[in-house]
């Protein structure tokens, strides 16, 4: 995370005409507040979700050379089932899609969070030009 430090002319030109924070700007620096924390907390996610969807990938990739009739160890929860390579590749295919939809609703949430941020910093940067410090 990057800090902007404000030069001895800006902290002069901010201390000179001292803005009060009236009760709604606090409501929006407080929603920029929990929405950063939110779009922190979902690329995380993200981020795990993309990992998922690799090991996915690499692991068909590897039953790619197993035999059709090989019984594989398939996961489901804490234990091992094991499973004909079919059935595996089916729930591999289905556990794969879900994951997809999943990042893909991530990634609206992300989008929606990111520009209800881009609107608050534009209000908030008009009422207080560069007094205030909402880079993320």
């Amino acid at each position: 995370m990057q800090r902007r430090m404000l030069t001895r002319e800006d902290e002069a030109t901010a201390s000179g005409q001292e803005l009060e924070v009236r009760r709604e700007d606090q409501d929006k620096i407080n929603k920029f507040s929990r929405l950063h924390q939110r779009e922190t907390q979902i690329e995380a996610e993200l981020s795990t979700k993309h990992k998922a969807k690799e090991d996915f990938e690499e692991v068909s990739t590897e039953l790619e050379l197993a035999d059709d009739d090989d019984i594989i160890p398939y996961k489901i929860g804490d234990s091992f089932v094991s499973l004909p390579l079919s059935e595996v590749h089916d729930l591999l295919s289905s556990s794969s899609e879900s994951l997809d939809e999943e990042i893909s609703g991530l990634n609206d949430k992300l989008s929606s969070i990111r520009d209800e941020m881009t609107q608050l910093k534009v209000a908030l940067y008009a009422r207080f030009g560069r007094s205030i410090n909402l880079e993320t």
